[in-house]
C-alpha cells in the first residue's frame, strides 16, 4: 500500500511536485474551495474538504498521512500563524503523526541585509508583519517536529517566477522600478525548480533544517523587470529615486523594494542535490518568453 502524503495549499507550486510524486506517493490535499475538487481530481490528487480559519474542519486529518507538505500562507493580520498553529494541532492528535513535513517560507525572514550574502545561519530579523507571521510559523513547525520526532525541513522562498508568472502586467503598466543607485538585490526561483526542490526537502531534507530556495542569479529588482521588458519587446519601466517612489509604486511592492539580500543556496544543491534546470533568471525567462501568453 502507498504512504499517504497531506498537501496544504494545494496550487501551482504543490501541483507540479505532485506530478512527480504521485507515483510514490497517495496524494490528498486540503481545500476550502469545492470548486477545485475536479481540477485536484484530474491530477490524481484526492479533495478534502476543510479550512485552516476553521478548526473543527481539521479533525479528519489526524492519523491521515504519513508525510505533509505545506505550502498555505499565513492570513493577512497580526505577528502570528494561527492556521499552522491549528494544522499542527490536528496532525498531532491521531495514532500515527507524519513522519515528514516540508514548509514553504519566505526568503524575507532575514529582513533587510544591505546586499550581503545570506547563508541558513544568518539571524532572522524581518521588519514586515508579512514576514514576522513566517517567522512565527517556522517556529511552530520546528517546536512540533522535535516533539513528535518527526523530520521538519523549511524552504526559505524568494520571488517565484514561470512563463504565466511573469510580472507582463507590471511593465506594460509603465509602474516605474527605482533607480539603480539605490535599487536593492532580489533573489528569484522558477517555479518548477521550486516544485524539485519540495520532492528533494521530503526525501532528503534534515529534520529542523532551513534551505534558501533560491537560484544562481542574485539581481536588482529593477533590472529584473528590464530583463522582463527586454525579452518580451516592451519598453523598459521608467526609473525613479526611492524617496519620489511614494504614490508610484503601490505599497505591497515597496515593501520588497524596501529590502535586499543575495541567498547563498549550497545547502539546496549540496545536501537536497538539486541540480537546477533554470540557474539563472535570464535563462529561466527565455525559457518562458516560448510559452507566455502574447504580449501585444
Amino acid at each position: 500500500m502507498k504512504r499517504r502524503l497531506l498537501i496544504i495549499g494545494c496550487g501551482d507550486v504543490a501541483l507540479r511536485a505532485a506530478s512527480v510524486l504521485g507515483g510514490r506517493f497517495r496524494l490528498l490535499a486540503l481545500s476550502h474551495s469545492p470548486e477545485r475538487f475536479p481540477l485536484l481530481r484530474s491530477r490524481g490528487i484526492t479533495p478534502l474538504l476543510g479550512n485552516l480559519d476553521s478548526r473543527r474542519t481539521l479533525d479528519r486529518l489526524a492519523g491521515l498521512a504519513q508525510a505533509v507538505i505545506h505550502l498555505a500562507p499565513p492570513p493577512n493580520v497580526g505577528d502570528r500563524d494561527p492556521r499552522t498553529a491549528r494544522l499542527l494541532a490536528a496532525l498531532g492528535k491521531g495514532s500515527m503523526v507524519p513522519q515528514r513535513l516540508v514548509y514553504i517560507s519566505t526568503s524575507g525572514v532575514y529582513g533587510d541585509c544591505a546586499g550581503a550574502r545570506v547563508p541558513e545561519t544568518r539571524p532572522l530579523r524581518p521588519t514586515t508583519a508579512r514576514a514576522r507571521r513566517r517567522v512565527d510559523a517556522e517556529r511552530l513547525v520546528r517546536a512540533w517536529g522535535r516533539r513528535h520526532g518527526a523530520a521538519v525541513s523549511i524552504l526559505r522562498v524568494p520571488g517565484i517566477y514561470a512563463a504565466d508568472r511573469l510580472p507582463l502586467e507590471r511593465v506594460r503598466s509603465r509602474t516605474p522600478a527605482i533607480a539603480a543607485a539605490e535599487d536593492g538585490f532580489t533573489n528569484h526561483v522558477h517555479a518548477d525548480d521550486l516544485a524539485r526542490m519540495v520532492v528533494a526537502a521530503l526525501f532528503r531534507g534534515g529534520g529542523g533544517r532551513a534551505y534558501n530556495a533560491s537560484d544562481d542569479s542574485p539581481m536588482k529588482m529593477g533590472d529584473y523587470f528590464d530583463l522582463v521588458a527586454d525579452r518580451f519587446g516592451l519598453p523598459r519601466p521608467p526609473r525613479v529615486s526611492r524617496a519620489g517612489a511614494a504614490g508610484l509604486i503601490p505599497e505591497s511592492l515597496l515593501s520588497f523594494m524596501g529590502e535586499s539580500r543575495r541567498l547563498v543556496n549550497r545547502r539546496v544543491k549540496g545536501e537536497l542535490r538539486v541540480g537546477l534546470r533554470y540557474p539563472t533568471v535570464e535563462r529561466g525567462i527565455a525559457a518562458a518568453s516560448g510559452e507566455a501568453p502574447d504580449c501585444g
